[in-house]
C-alpha cells in the first residue's frame, strides 16, 4: 500500500466519530447510525449502546455486523469517488466492571464527552466491533482489500 493510501486509511479509521452499521435484523440487512472510538488496544472500535436500540438487540442476537466509514463530501466533489472503508466482523459485548470496560469507557469519553449522561444507565453497555476484513475504497479503480492483521496494524498508527 502506497503512503497516500495508509494515510487515508489511518485517518478514515481513527478520524471517523460516526459511521454506518450494519447488522441483521431476522436475516434482514438493517443499516443505522453509531458513534464510534477505535479501542486502545486497536482490536476494533468501541460503540456504546442501548438494550433499546434494534441494532443492539440485532447484534446480541447476531454478532456479525458490517462498519461503514466515509471521509466528509468536500464541495464539487463526485459522491463516487468518496474515500470510504468497509468494515465486516462481529461484536462482542464488553463485561461491566471489567478492565476492558473501564478503558473503554475513558476511551469513548475522550471523543463523546456528553455520553457521560448514558453511562450510568442500567440498559447501556459497550461492544467492541472487532473487523476481520475490509475493502477500501479511495476513488475510481483504487480499491483495496484488507485483512484483520492489516485493519488492527493501521488502527495502531493512526492513535
Amino acid at each position: 500500500m502506497d503512503p497516500n493510501s495508509e494515510a487515508m486509511l489511518q485517518a478514515l479509521l481513527t478520524e471517523t466519530p460516526v459511521a454506518a452499521l450494519g447488522t441483521l435484523h431476522e436475516g434482514v440487512p438493517f443499516v443505522s447510525m453509531a458513534p464510534v472510538v477505535p479501542a486502545p488496544d486497536g482490536a476494533g472500535f468501541l460503540i456504546h449502546v442501548s438494550r433499546l436500540a434494534q441494532h443492539t438487540r440485532d447484534l446480541l442476537a447476531d454478532a456479525r455486523m458490517s462498519l461503514m466509514l466515509a471521509a466528509p463530501l468536500t464541495e464539487d466533489q463526485d459522491p463516487l469517488a468518496l474515500p470510504r472503508l468497509t468494515l465486516q466482523g462481529t461484536a462482542e459485548e464488553i463485561p461491566a466492571g471489567s478492565e476492558a470496560h473501564a478503558a473503554a469507557e475513558e476511551a469513548y469519553l475522550a471523543r463523546f464527552p456528553q455520553a457521560e449522561l448514558t453511562l450510568g444507565l442500567g440498559d447501556f453497555s459497550f461492544l467492541l466491533l472487532r473487523p476481520a476484513a475490509g475493502r477500501l475504497v479511495l476513488g475510481f479503480g483504487r480499491a483495496l482489500s484488507l485483512d484483520a492483521s492489516q485493519i488492527r496494524t493501521a488502527l495502531l498508527q493512526g492513535r
